[in-house]
């Protein structure tokens, strides 16, 4: 990956430490993410990489270690303060509402960004020419470009129950992506999808990078696309951090092959 403008470290996690009961998740887990860069977290099933991505969007609380976000430095994350700041999560279980329509799910992501108070947008203007009119058209426009941009409009008002899996995948990331994230966390995005779907979700995932300058953490098993596409990859193996670099540091670093490339995970 060269001629990309990468900036300064935005997100600093160190010494990260989980455990549930008597089972250790992390241990001691530090690494960093700069700005504008694809940062991969791999390793084998059961490996901690969910437990990291849950303790940065602060569904976890870890026992040790912090993290530092644009400067501001946490020993946990509220889930709602991170999405706050600017940092949104897809999930590998998809977490859609299956009954509601494409736009209608995307337009969710969109909830932290509204101004109007929940009673001006209960009741609105009859002639239509309320704040959160106005407002919602203004949301509607920005969830327009994300359909747009995931080249999803045939289907923008199918209830999203009713699409193929790999395009519910694509819908969760409009969802994150109408949020305005600086970081996008995605967890195994390509994970279920045949070729042709990975193919497509690796150039969006590439698009958001390069066109809206999103800063994209990702956790994925397959790792041709790991090394397709990441700038940077940690590798994790019970909860420990095996390696750190450029892909092809990686592939080359003995550890990772015996626990990870060499196996048929």
């Amino acid at each position: 990956m060269t001629g990309k403008n990468i900036g300064e470290v935005i997100l600093d996690v160190k010494n990260i430490s989980l455990a549930f009961g008597g089972v250790k998740a992390l241990t001691d887990i530090s690494f960093n993410v700069r700005e504008h860069e694809v940062r991969a977290i791999i390793g084998p099933n059961g490996a901690g990489k969910s437990s990291m991505l849950n303790c940065i969007n602060g569904v976890y609380t870890p026992q040790q270690g912090t993290i530092t976000f644009r400067g501001e430095t946490f020993d946990h994350m509220d889930s709602h303060q991170v999405a706050t700041m600017g940092i949104a999560r897809t999930f590998q279980n998809l977490a859609l509402f299956k009954g509601m329509s494409v736009i209608d799910n995307i337009m969710t992501g969109r909830n932290l960004r509204m101004k109007s108070s929940l009673f001006s947008q209960a009741f609105r203007n009859p002639f239509g020419i309320g704040g959160a009119d106005k407002e919602e058209v203004r949301h509607r426009e920005f969830v327009e470009h994300i359909i747009d941009f995931l080249e999803i409009q045939a289907m923008r008002k199918t209830p999203v129950g009713q699409l193929p899996y790999g395009l519910q995948k694509r819908v969760d990331l409009g969802r994150a992506l109408a949020m305005e994230p600086q970081v996008l966390l995605l967890d195994e995005p390509m994970a279920g999808m045949n070729l042709e779907e990975k193919q497509d979700m690796c150039r969006f995932v590439l698009d958001v990078n390069d066109e809206f300058g999103t800063t994209v953490v990702l956790i994925e098993h397959d790792m041709g696309v790991v090394m397709d596409i990441s700038d940077r990859v940690v590798v994790l193996d019970y909860g420990k951090k095996i390696g750190d670099g450029t892909p092809e540091e990686v592939r080359n670093n003995e550890e990772v092959i015996s626990a990870y490339l060499g196996t048929s995970h």
